[in-house]
């Protein structure tokens, strides 16, 4: 098939395409970098680079693709802008897609969504993805597409190694012994490629997770792959949290936007739709993630 693999040679779509190319599958993969584009043809794929927000260009792209797997790919560096609206940006790629993809003609889609997406309101940066949805959900019903709802990173985990650092402790305004799912990238790529070789029909909804632990268990787990087996997991209040990544110098907006999505963690509220439409879980563990925590620890 001729697949059409966005999101660059990201942490998802780099496993995506490599595993799509290891079983012979035609495979364009769209960047808007043009340096990495003889590393796209390294892999054995089409580089194709522009931009997501080009409607022309994806429409050109899109063209002939038995399949499109489209992902809003702004990473969390443009957290720290403060000239850019988070959740509009990815909505402006989405309406990008959906031109597209009308234009095009092409007929099966594989959508990269979120946890949290079934939310309307109460679920912070995570609104884009009720957006995005709702605007693919505006196509003709002769595109069929697949929602795939991932919950939470374990590479997120990352971003807690300076505090670790620093305070010997996780700081985040949710915590505790309430388990919550998580899942490694390299199990959502596998779950894409495997929903491409089934059928397509209508709207589907699918999310993925590899593990369920709380965050307690999460801070024992990194706690011991560091050599730190008393690392605490430390909650503090929605005001206090926003402080700090205001301060941090992220974007005021944004980080109201975290805060609000680590918030709607607590007692599930997030979680509510996963739960009622829960997965099989991966092969891919924490435990397993904190052989790669340590590595990027000791690396700092």
């Amino acid at each position: 098939m001729k697949i059409i693999v966005t999101g660059s040679l990201g942490n998802i779509s780099r496993p995506l395409a490599e595993e799509l190319i290891r079983k012979n599958h035609d495979v364009t993969v769209v960047s808007s970098k043009p340096e990495r584009a003889s590393e796209i043809e390294a892999l054995g794929a089409i580089p194709a680079i522009g931009t997501m927000e080009d409607a022309a260009f994806l429409a050109e792209t899109f063209a002939g693709a038995d399949i499109v797997y489209a992902m809003e790919a702004l990473n969390h560096k443009v957290f720290f802008d403060h000239r850019l609206d988070f959740i509009d940006a990815n909505v402006r790629i989405a309406a990008a897609y959906r031109e597209a993809i009308e234009k095009s003609g092409v007929r099966k889609i594989i959508h990269l969504s979120s946890i949290g997406a079934h939310m309307e309101r109460g679920n912070g940066i995570l609104k884009f993805h009720y957006e995005a949805e709702k605007i693919l959900n505006s196509l003709p019903d002769t595109v069929a597409i697949k929602f795939m709802r991932p919950v939470g990173f374990y590479y997120n985990l990352f971003n807690f190694i300076p505090a670790i650092q620093s305070k010997n402790a996780i700081i985040q305004n949710y915590g505790g012994n309430e388990r919550e799912p998580w899942v490694s990238t390299l199990d959502i790529a596998s779950v894409v490629a495997e929903e491409m070789e089934k059928p397509f029909a209508g709207r589907e909804i699918r999310y993925i997770a590899g593990d369920e632990i709380s965050p307690d268990e999460i801070a024992a787990t990194l706690g011991k792959a560091i050599g730190k087996p008393d690392l605490e997991w430390i909650t503090i209040s929605d005001a206090e949290l926003l402080d700090q990544l205001v301060t941090a110098g992220m974007n005021p907006e944004t980080a109201r936007g975290v805060v609000e999505m680590n918030k709607a963690r607590r007692g599930h509220v997030l979680y509510e739709d996963y739960y009622k439409n829960k997965p099989v879980l991966g092969k891919i563990k924490v435990r397993d993630f904190a052989e790669d925590f340590a590595r990027a620890y000791f690396n700092q």
